[in-house]
C-alpha cells in the first residue's frame, strides 16, 4: 500500500483488549484485576491510528475529542512561536498519554508530532469519563497521569531555571533511561529518536551546546556517543552532574 494511504491510517475498534496489550503495565490499565480489564476491553479503545515519521496526530486549535496511549513509537510536543520558532515542550513514548492538553479548553495547545512510524490508541474522551465512573481504579490511574503531567512540568521548570548545560543534558539522559528500564530496554543503551536540535529546543540550549556537551561527556568516559547511538558508560558519574557534585 502507497505510505501516503498509510498516513494518519484509522482503523476502527475490531479487537483491542486492554487485557492482552503488552504494554498495559505501563498504560492507563496498570494494576487493575482481570474483572475490571473485563469491563474496559473493547470499550475504552475506539481504534489505532497510524503515523509516519513527522507527521502531526493533532495540532494547535484542532478539537479536543480524544486522548491517545503510544502503542507503539515516539512522539514530540512542540508549539511554534510568533517568528516560526518550534518550542519542543516534551517527549512521550509508549505507555503514555497524548492529547490531554486538550481538556481545558476543548482545543489543543500543543502539537503531537510522530519521531518515527507509530502507532497510537484513540480513547474517546467522552467514552472515558463514562469508564472512570465505572470503574474506580481507571479514574484513580487517570488522575495519576495528570499528576504526573503537572510534576512533569514543574520538574522542566526547574532544569531551566536553576541548572547549567550540562546538568540539564545528564538529567535528560538519566530521565531517558529511567523511563526505557520501566519498558523493560536497556538502561544504557539509548537510541536518540529526536535530533541535536529538538534536544536543544526542549532544554532550552543551542544546538552547538548541546553537541559540544556531548562530546565532553564522551571525553570524562561518560557516554559513548555514535550518532545518535549513545551508551551511557558511568550512569554514577551523571547523576553525580546532575547533583552538582562534579563541576
Amino acid at each position: 500500500m502507497d505510505q501516503a494511504l498509510l498516513s494518519s491510517l484509522f482503523v476502527p475498534q475490531r479487537s483491542y483488549l486492554c487485557s492482552q496489550c503488552n504494554v498495559r503495565d505501563i498504560c492507563l490499565p496498570t494494576g487493575m484485576t482481570r474483572d475490571e480489564l473485563e469491563c474496559i476491553d473493547g470499550r475504552m479503545v475506539s481504534g489505532r491510528q497510524r503515523l509516519v515519521r513527522g507527521e502531526r496526530l493533532f495540532q494547535v486549535g484542532d478539537r479536543f475529542d480524544a486522548c491517545y496511549a503510544i502503542w507503539t513509537g515516539h512522539f514530540k510536543s512542540c508549539v511554534m512561536s510568533k517568528d516560526g520558532r518550534e518550542q519542543v515542550t516534551g517527549f512521550q513514548m509508549a505507555g503514555e498519554l497524548i492529547g490531554l492538553d486538550g481538556i481545558g479548553s476543548g482545543r489543543h495547545e500543543v502539537d503531537a508530532v510522530a519521531l518515527d512510524d507509530s502507532q497510537v490508541c484513540v480513547i474517546q474522551y467522552a467514552d472515558l469519563e463514562a469508564l472512570t465512573l465505572e470503574v474506580g481504579s481507571l479514574q484513580q490511574q487517570f488522575h495519576r497521569f495528570l499528576s504526573h503531567e503537572i510534576v512533569r512540568n514543574h520538574r522542566v521548570m526547574l532544569l531551566l531555571g536553576s541548572m547549567n548545560a550540562e546538568e540539564r543534558l545528564a538529567a535528560f539522559l538519566i530521565n531517558l533511561t529511567q523511563r526505557q528500564r520501566q519498558r523493560g530496554y536497556s538502561a544504557s543503551s539509548i537510541v536518540l529518536r529526536m535530533s541535536r536540535e529538538e534536544i536543544g529546543s526542549y532544554l532550552g540550549l543551542k544546538i552547538e551546546t548541546v553537541s559540544r556537551t556531548f562530546s565532553k561527556f564522551q571525553a570524562n568516559g561518560l557516554l559513548f556517543v555514535r550518532h545518535r547511538q549513545i551508551q551511557v558508560v558511568d550512569p554514577v558519574g551523571l547523576q553525580l552532574i546532575v547533583d552538582g557534585e562534579i563541576a
